[in-house]
């Protein structure tokens, strides 16, 4: 591609010819002029820094009141004031086992 790119040739031809979008082209054509082939190494796309990751403390409650109720997000989220998804995604990046895999089934309206 960067061979195709520096005779000449558009990019977004270039991009066609591969089967690649324009964007991921010019993402690349950009790296190789700014870094050379060290450029070209690919890398995760993963961000760098999480600004509106869930604190620690906020994650220490989560997981405590888990252990404590052994109850599902959503009753979790409305004891904290929080969304369910958030709750799930705590669990989950902590490795909390399932409520099924804890022998404890949710119980539905206990809100």
């Amino acid at each position: 591609m960067v061979q195709r790119i520096s005779s000449g040739r558009a990019v977004a031809h270039v991009a066609s010819e591969m089967g690649i979008s324009r964007t991921t082209a010019w993402r690349w054509w950009r790296r190789f002029r700014e870094q050379g082939q060290a450029g070209l190494i690919d890398r995760s796309s993963v961000a760098h820094s999480h600004p509106a990751r869930t604190g620690p403390c906020v994650e220490t409650r989560v997981r405590i009141l888990r252990a404590l109720t052994r109850r599902g997000p959503v009753f979790i989220a409305h004891r904290l004031g929080m969304q369910a998804s958030t709750v799930g995604r705590v669990l989950r990046r902590h490795r909390v086992a399932l409520l099924r895999e804890m022998g404890t089934a949710a119980r539905v309206g206990d809100i």
